[in-house]
């Protein structure tokens, strides 16, 4: 069992939650698979003093289940840094990926900075308009300040957003509070305005289709609240969206698998206090096999 535990009658619950809403996710693996059926992720961010944000998310994308992953480092002045810890994952400059055909979702923005090259790389990935992209942290921050990025985009079916409560704040130009005050007003009217999905992170996340549909996560626990932990939510998501899963299902079960794993985790006394971001990957592997073998 890999040291993780879980009751019996909440895997259950969660098995019959799992095939009831997001279905794709527990279908097993055809033996003549190869790693290009998996889908390829691009992780695009990593500037100076922030390549720990694209390696969590990347690290998070393999053990979710994605076939390739590739980290693309928008600042390539800087060396690029050895991942021995995880050596399956790929890397380059964001540059180079932009001219490959093979990648099948984005993530955009896990420690992206907000200077001109930023934007500059987040306008190029905009205009991959048959790709799926996940918009993160800086490449959020960006939109922000440039909205027309989003509402130029005639894609937009294929974005999806995921602030937390400062940058959902900062999206539509209000206050945290008032975020906090109404959370599903808030996630509606940033689906709304950007035609996009949205996840707005915080106790009990909620999802928004483009139409508007709501759905609330109830995964997930104070654990959560770590350095890097919506980096491995990104890199989760982005996987299940490289492997072809459809956004209404893949960004839901992303934000339950991450929560789920939390929840794996302190039940199996790693957490919720002191939980580490990168020791939610493994949870993530562990209960997306269980979902599958249940098949």
């Amino acid at each position: 069992m890999n040291g993780f535990q879980i009751d019996k009658d909440m895997l259950r619950q969660w098995r019959r939650l799992a095939h009831t809403h997001f279905p794709a996710l527990c279908q097993p693996r055809s033996p003549q698979s190869h790693k290009g059926t998996f889908g390829t992720l691009a992780i695009v961010g990593g500037s100076e003093g922030m390549a720990g944000s694209i390696t969590l998310a990347g690290m998070a994308a393999l053990h979710c289940g994605c076939g390739k992953v590739w980290l693309g480092f928008h600042q390539p002045a800087l060396p690029m840094p050895l991942l021995a810890q995880q050596p399956e994952i790929m890397l380059s400059t964001a540059g180079r990926l932009l001219q490959r055909s093979d990648i099948t979702a984005w993530v955009i923005g896990c420690g992206l900075g907000t200077d001109t090259s930023a934007l500059t790389m987040l306008t190029e990935c905009l205009q991959q308009n048959s790709t799926t992209m996940l918009l993160d942290a800086d490449a959020l921050n960006l939109v922000a300040q440039q909205p027309a990025l989003l509402t130029s985009n005639q894609n937009k079916q294929n974005i999806i957003l995921t602030p937390h409560p400062g940058e959902a704040a900062r999206l539509l130009h209000c206050t945290i509070s008032e975020i906090q005050s109404n959370r599903h007003q808030a996630v509606r009217r940033l689906a709304e305005q950007y035609g996009a999905w949205v996840v707005l992170k915080g106790h009990q996340s909620l999802i928004a289709s483009p139409n508007g549909r709501i759905q609330q996560n109830e995964t997930g626990n104070s654990g959560l609240a770590t350095a890097g932990s919506g980096d491995v939510l990104a890199g989760i998501i982005g996987s299940l969206l490289a492997q072809r899963i459809p956004p209404e299902q893949a960004v839901f079960a992303g934000v339950w698998l991450h929560g789920a794993a939390a929840d794996i985790l302190a039940a199996s006394e790693t957490g919720p206090i002191g939980l580490c971001a990168s020791e939610i990957a493994a949870a993530v592997r562990w209960l997306r096999n269980r979902l599958t073998n249940s098949a």
